[in-house]
């Protein structure tokens, strides 16, 4: 039994410290106040040696105000781009985002697309940092998820950040779970000052504060540039000011309480979030742990402040990216004993609500709470590798299994004899089925490990789970693909590559890509076989043959010339594609053996394509094929 073992290190100041002291984000601030002084809507770029930054205007046009929609709306693709490889399962609510800032992206995707596509794929460019200040921010996010997604489609190596200033809340609890999930949270960095009341602001119903929304975002809109804001924020009533404040407070607080006073909230954190204040940056990643804080830091403002503590960003950087390092040596002058103690002071004190009493201890335990609990990353994947070679002789059964079949005399091999079992089988079907069941579960396990963060970040670049998850791929898929059809699940479900593939080969064959990608950059590696593979090296050959077969059936059946032309033409594609396996000895021998569903189908084609030459020499005399019938 493994203990649960509590983190000895309370690091979230030590990471907000290290990255205020890199020029990540004094050189994203600079780009986005230039980007603040361009004409609505827009983006500038700026090189710096390996490293492009994209930063994206605040500035925006009134149709693409925050004000005009708060609808949330379904976000699985952007442009036909599927952005998350996970689906929401049946009855989950789906990620959604913001309905108004979806629409400001998209007005600008065209543009951004081309542009970034020509960044990425320039030999020089190592990184992206995407970048945006307010409504700017945003639209850096939703940018950036589609770039992580483009990037994971063509397995690039170019690595991605965002960083965003002040940004509104994006979308519900399932996008930020799906973010997650995906394991892009560490892609984002999120700035939000002490008081600054616009990362909060959609925690409450804005829809009936229209008349203070609106004087809020006229004054931002022309404050981005002015150097006397001050003034400008003059201009907005206090009793709005205080009105909105007290609103945004009540319902932040409402979010953070427990049990029947809770409040269901439309919008989540996601990534990770730098709290800012005059005394230093506090890091969390923990979308609880984020919301409470938003609460506790904005509690010690004023209606006044959490509106002009937007435009200070500029302010923060200059003076934290040369004070915070100083600041965190000082600011112990009685050191605990234990380190996590440490830690959890000093971030306590750069939070700015060290002087609140009261504040201090609801900090203390929100962060007390997120605390890392139970085995370290790296202990769980030395747990799994315990694991993995206590599975490994189910998998030395179903090799057995598969060199058995393609021993015996009927000569049709592995994938047939599994998919012709039948509830009189032998014990020995019995336990390869059990088995299969069994390795499903161990992979899902890691799968699911892995997406929860219990794993390192590294995991599925790991030489030894990338090679092992293939070979499971290749040895078992097969069999997955044989009970699909077998129990004529197809029939019910449709075909077994659009509607029956488990989620775990998507995500091997990703792995594997990457792996390929990574290991063949830069050089020309010599693939010739001088025999045939012990394991067909499309996982999902027998799916394709399934499919191939119900092309004939329908070719035989089909009256309609262009419906035909159109089966013949996935007929030949099929064709050739198993050829070039086959020649390049890409397939295991049992695809060869006589009675095979491949070799059958090669025989019923070849049988077709003489009837159809036939139908095209003596039409008169074959016009039974012509009505549908198999034979003329």
């Amino acid at each position: 039994m493994v203990c649960n073992e509590a983190s000895p290190f309370e690091s979230r100041e030590m990471l907000a410290s290290f990255v205020w002291s890199t020029p990540l984000l004094s050189n994203s601030w600079r780009l986005c106040s230039q980007a603040n002084a361009t004409p609505f809507n827009t983006f500038i770029t700026h090189r710096h040696a390996s490293t492009v930054y994209v930063a994206f205007s605040a500035v925006h046009t009134p149709s693409h105000s925050v004000s005009n929609s708060r609808y949330l709306i379904p976000l699985h693709s952007i442009a036909g781009l599927p952005l998350f490889s996970r689906r929401s399962k049946e009855g989950e609510e789906p990620p959604m985002v913001h309905a108004a800032m979806l629409n400001l992206f998209l007005s600008l995707f065209n543009s951004f697309q081309n542009q970034v596509l020509e960044i990425v794929g320039n030999k020089d460019t190592k990184s992206v940092v995407i970048t945006g200040h307010s409504i700017g921010g945003a639209t850096a996010s939703l940018c950036t998820l589609w770039l992580l997604s483009y990037l994971q489609s063509i397995s690039s190596s170019v690595s991605i950040l965002c960083i965003t200033y002040g940004a509104p809340l994006l979308g519900n609890e399932s996008f930020s779970q799906t973010i997650f999930k995906e394991r892009w949270g560490g892609n984002f960095c999120h700035v939000v000052s002490k008081h600054d009341i616009m990362p909060r602001l959609l925690f409450a119903p804005i829809t009936s504060l229209s008349t203070q929304l609106n004087s809020l975002l006229q004054f931002w809109h022309l404050s981005m540039n002015s150097p006397d804001f001050g003034k400008l924020a003059n201009q907005i009533p206090e009793q709005e000011k205080a009105k909105l404040f007290t609103v945004v407070m009540d319902y932040l607080e409402a979010a953070i309480q427990e049990g029947e006073t809770s409040v269901p909230i439309l919008f989540h954190p996601f990534g990770n979030y730098f709290f800012v204040s005059e005394e230093g940056a506090v890091c969390v990643d923990s979308p609880a742990a984020i919301i409470k804080m938003m609460h506790l830091m904005l509690a010690s403002s004023s209606p006044a402040s959490s509106i002009e503590d937007h435009l200070k960003y500029g302010d923060y950087v200059n003076k934290l990216s040369s004070q915070i390092l100083y600041q965190s040596n000082s600011m112990l002058k009685n050191i605990p004993d234990s380190s996590y103690e440490a830690g959890l002071e000093l971030a306590i004190q750069s939070s700015g609500i060290a002087n609140q009493e009261s504040a201090v201890i609801s900090a203390e335990e929100c962060l007390k709470t997120t605390r890392r609990m139970g085995p370290s990353p790296t202990l769980n994947a030395a747990s799994l590798a315990v694991s993995l070679s206590k599975v490994v002789p189910l998998r030395a059964q179903i090799e057995w299994y598969k060199t058995w079949c393609e021993e015996q005399d009927d000569q049709i091999g592995y994938y047939d004899s599994f998919k012709s079992r039948d509830s009189s089988s032998s014990k020995r079907d019995m336990k390869i089925n059990i088995n299969r069941c069994k390795l499903a579960r161990f992979w899902n396990n890691i799968i699911d490990m892995l997406e929860r963060g219990e794993l390192p970040h590294d995991f599925d670049k790991r030489a030894k789970w990338v090679n092992t998850s293939h070979f499971y791929k290749l040895l078992v898929e097969p069999l997955d693909i044989a009970e699909y059809y077998g129990k004529g699940m197809h029939r019910t479900k449709g075909h077994y590559m659009q509607h029956g593939r488990e989620r775990r080969y998507e995500i091997f064959d990703r792995w594997w890509k990457d792996k390929t990608v990574t290991s063949t950059t830069g050089r020309e590696e010599n693939k010739e076989r001088s025999n045939f593979a012990s394991l067909t090296q499309d996982s999902c050959f027998w799916a394709r043959v399934e499919e191939a077969r119900d092309w004939l059936n329908c070719v035989r059946r089909e009256t309609d010339t262009n419906k035909l032309a159109v089966l013949w033409d996935k007929i030949e594609n099929f064709e050739k594609y198993a050829i070039d396996l086959i020649e390049n000895k890409e397939v295991s021998r049992d695809v060869l053996f006589k009675n095979s569903s491949y070799s059958i189908w090669v025989e019923d084609l070849r049988e077709l394509k003489q009837l159809k030459a036939k139908v095209q020499w003596f039409p008169h005399q074959c016009t039974g094929f012509l009505d549908g019938e198999v034979v003329p």
